[in-house]
């Protein structure tokens, strides 16, 4: 069954400017020099924003709003949402700094707030940097867990995507002493059909789904490992027994490459560097990061504050302007979801 959804296309994107002593306030202010396809507003600090433009010799101006209801202005101009008390001017760039952190965390809420109330059309975050927020006593792996409890979303997962791959995760940011005991037959059906419906948000009519296996050479029939027998097999039937054209589970060191060359359109990878390393490998530069599942779009960089290159005027903002654009992508003027 199918349900059609308001249309957010009309509403600005809202940006997190990340953590203020890393390439985060850099990388916002070469995106909007660069040229934005859709209007934004910023969730930051604007004084942070002004140094950053005056580094970087940029043509833009910033100044603070309210609220993303505000009009747009010109779109050269930044416009940031007042929502957290600005930073101190002389921030040491490039070492972690607990307000900093604090910061970075509060522009987060700030946006899952204004998207759970339907203010913005989707959030496209920079980088954080997780020392520095738990410096500030902000304790979360990062901005997937931080977005899923505050939204109140439990059936989530992170992706990563570029040009030539998707990759979605069973498991996130636990040690791989712990991956075992998550892989579930609820935890891959969970998985496999979010993988199904990122695709399908992607504008991808049938999605073939690729898992991946947990053990070398997909467990080889229960020669290292019975995972692929027991979990992983069962939860792949019980999805195709829904509709979802997904296969499996393949090895690991190979069904990257089938996925790269056409052969599926996403693959489920058992646990991070699993996933992340081959989507990496092939270039941060336009990679994105999606959070699927949230009751808003969310896409992000596919990268880190970078402190030992942060506020030299040498950062890189493809991979922002990328999961921008994604962003868009993912919130045509109508959608409909199954």
């Amino acid at each position: 069954m199918s349900a059609t959804k308001p249309s957010r296309a009309g509403l600005p994107v809202g940006i997190t400017m990340g953590d203020a002593a890393g390439i985060g306030p850099e990388i916002v202010v070469q995106a909007y020099a660069q040229g934005l396809a859709a209007p934004a507003v910023v969730y930051g600090d604007a004084g942070a924003l002004r140094r950053a433009a005056d580094l970087l010799g940029a043509r833009v101006s910033v100044r603070e709003i309210a609220g993303p209801g505000e009009a747009p202005p010109a779109p050269d101009a930044i416009a940031v949402v007042a929502c957290h008390p600005a930073l101190p001017p002389d921030l040491a760039p490039g070492q972690i700094n607990g307000l900093a952190g604090r910061a970075a965390y509060e522009y987060v809420c700030a946006a899952i707030d204004d998207a759970m109330a339907g203010r913005i059309r989707a959030i496209v975050t920079a980088p954080l940097n997780k020392a520095s927020m738990h410096a500030g006593g902000i304790d979360y792996p990062g901005h997937t867990e931080i977005l899923a409890e505050r939204s109140g979303t439990s059936e989530f997962a992170m992706m990563l995507a570029n040009r030539e791959l998707r990759v979605l995760l069973v498991t996130i940011h636990v040690a791989l002493a712990d991956v075992f005991a998550r892989i579930t037959v609820g935890s891959e059906l969970r998985a496999i059909r979010l993988a199904h419906t990122a695709c399908r948000q992607m504008g991808i009519a049938r999605p073939r789904v690729a898992v991946a296996g947990l053990n070398p050479h997909a467990g080889e029939n229960g020669k290292f490992g019975r995972e692929e027998i027991d979990i992983i097999t069962p939860a792949i039937e019980a999805a195709r027994s829904e509709g979802i054209d997904a296969s499996g589970p393949w090895p690991g060191d190979t069904v990257f490459m089938r996925a790269r060359r056409g052969d599926f359109d996403i693959v489920v990878a058992q646990y991070h560097d699993q996933g992340l390393i081959p989507v990496k490998y092939l270039g941060v530069e336009e990679g994105v990061n999606v959070t699927v599942g949230l009751p808003f779009v969310r896409t992000s960089v596919d990268h880190g504050t970078a402190f030992d290159i942060a506020w030299q005027g040498i950062a890189d903002p493809s991979s922002l302007v990328a999961a921008f654009d994604l962003a868009l992508a993912m919130t045509p003027d109508a959608s409909t979801a199954d």
